[in-house]
């Protein structure tokens, strides 16, 4: 079982992260010049964090993504995918199975807040 987005938002909150945009499907949320998305639409979780796509080869050494990429018109702050038909922007999903394992990938990935 995975964290559910409203979760992962806690846990982002926490972590020192600000949301700073709400849309139908996703939250943005911003810590200094470090950006991640939480996909709202991902009732089971698998796909409720979603990082920027440089961070991919930084991310893999603490958590495997659970899949390649993720696309989204709203992931307004990430880079356009270019391999699709779609205009649509595209960011790295992971799903966690608890709020320890998140806090840790998080701390691992952007260090812990000032």
């Amino acid at each position: 079982m995975y964290l559910r987005p409203d979760e992962v938002a806690r846990v982002l909150e926490k972590a020192g992260f600000t949301m700073d945009a709400v849309t139908p499907k996703t939250y943005g949320y911003r810590r200094g010049e470090d950006y991640v998305y939480v996909n709202r639409e991902a009732r089971l979780g698998r796909t409720a964090l979603v990082i920027h796509p440089t961070l991919k080869e930084r991310s893999q050494s603490l958590a495997d993504p659970a899949s390649d990429i993720k696309t989204c018109d709203h992931y307004q702050e990430f880079p356009l995918y270019l391999g699709g038909e779609a205009q649509a922007h595209y960011g790295i999903p992971h799903g966690f199975s608890s709020r320890i394992a998140l806090e840790r990938y998080l701390s691992g990935l952007f260090g812990d807040p000032q």
